[in-house]
């Protein structure tokens, strides 16, 4: 086709070459329209009837759209021979123009397979954004050292060989992205952050889930839905935490106490172990420890009417096994993760009675809603054991008293 023109352009004897070549600019710039409107249109029909999506990846990406810019370039360079006076800045400035395109067009095949990677199951959770931007930094900056050396015409090795001397400046200037670099090496080498996990960053007030892993920032949504921006390097420099093996573990840990007025805490009477006997979760287990404690305290010859002889169930140690049965009969705690109910060191709030287990689902608002159901009934049954809960006076406490 070029040499058609060719041929054609030549039957113009009484043109001069200035409107020759003005006239090879309309028809590249026609060629591309063509190229765009018709060759592209053609394109995009035929991609959309396949199943495929690396196609449409690589379509949306402008990939083919700047590899037709080539198509006007090709047209106008093999015509500069007809402006003999600036031929050599014409050919030098169209191989930019080229080198310039083949840059733009590698930039977005490699944006292209980023995006291609990402709705990948199987790297969709892997920070590959990162490395395809380095990939691209290095691509425009060979890039420009080929357009600076076909613009003054010297060999592009001779242009690095003076670039030596500014490597201070790049590492200087770079230093952010060389650092993220090689942290984002670190996040992907040891599985540190995914997208999609829920990480907490004390130092930046982050608490949410990482949206958005590149080579320079990571990005957290909190749950306030306002949009936290941290450096990649900065991440790895300070301490932070990762949810994601609470969330793979299908449980949520539920670890809170309630503290129990000391001075509340005594022996058991019969009377006492009569009424407990009558709460189904126990009824049990007291029948069991009643027989278990009278025959080993007689065995020892113990003389029961007194209450420090011997061994005797305290309201404490029953409401602690009450809690264990209750926690057991619950289907929305897991009973194959850590499961406990213990005391605590006491101090000057009482004695603090934890609650160590773990609910069954990792959804926020489900998991607040088991653990207040939790202590709602807990707090309610406390004192049906004799037990009070150590509370610092009020306001109300002051008023009886004074009244009193």
């Amino acid at each position: 086709m070029i040499e058609n023109i060719r041929e054609w352009i030549k039957s113009f004897q009484w043109l001069h070459n200035d409107m020759k070549f003005i006239i090879i600019i309309i028809l590249s710039v026609l060629a591309y329209i063509l190229l765009n409107r018709v060759v592209l249109r053609l394109i995009r029909k035929f991609i959309k009837t396949t199943k495929n999506q690396i196609d449409d990846i690589f379509f949306t990406s402008k990939v083919l759209r700047r590899i037709s810019y080539l198509a006007p370039l090709a047209v106008v360079a093999n015509y500069t021979y007809l402006l003999p006076d600036i031929k050599i800045f014409l050919d030098r400035f169209i191989t930019s123009l080229a080198i310039l395109t083949f840059v733009l067009t590698t930039s977005a095949i490699l944006s292209a397979v980023s995006d291609y990677y990402q709705r990948t199951e199987k790297f969709k959770e892997r920070p590959i954004k990162g490395y395809i931007e380095v990939l691209i930094i290095i691509v425009y900056v060979f890039g420009f050292i080929l357009i600076l050396g076909t613009l003054v015409g010297e060999s592009p090795w001779a242009i690095l060989t003076g670039l030596g001397a500014l490597t201070a400046i790049l590492l200087l200037v770079f230093r952010d992205t060389i650092l993220s670099f090689a942290a984002s090496i670190q996040i992907s080498s040891y599985d540190l952050v995914k997208i999609g996990d829920w990480v907490e960053v004390p130092k930046y007030g982050a608490d949410g889930n990482v949206i958005d892993i590149s080579l320079n920032v990571i990005k957290i949504q909190n749950w306030d839905k306002t949009i936290t921006v941290i450096p990649t390097y900065k991440l790895i420099e300070d301490s932070f935490k990762n949810w994601r093996g609470m969330t793979l573990s299908g449980g949520r840990r539920i670890k809170r106490s309630v503290f129990i007025d000391q001075s509340s805490i005594k022996f058991c009477t019969d009377e006492m172990l009569n009424k407990y006997e009558k709460f189904s979760l126990i009824s049990n287990y007291l029948k069991q420890k009643r027989e278990e404690i009278n025959s080993y305290n007689q065995q020892k010859n113990y003389d029961d009417r007194i209450l420090v002889n011997g061994r005797r169930l305290t309201n404490i140690g029953t409401f602690r096994a009450y809690l264990t049965e209750y926690l057991k009969q619950r289907e929305d705690i897991k009973k194959d993760l850590t499961f406990m109910v213990r005391q605590l060191p006491p101090g000057s709030e009482g004695l603090p009675i934890e609650v160590y287990v773990f609910s069954d689902t990792t959804e926020w608002t489900i998991y607040e809603n088991i653990q207040s159901d939790l202590f709602d009934h807990i707090l309610a049954v406390i004192p049906q054991f004799d037990l009070r809960i150590f509370q610092n006076p009020t306001g109300s406490d002051f008023r009886k008293i004074t009244l009193d």
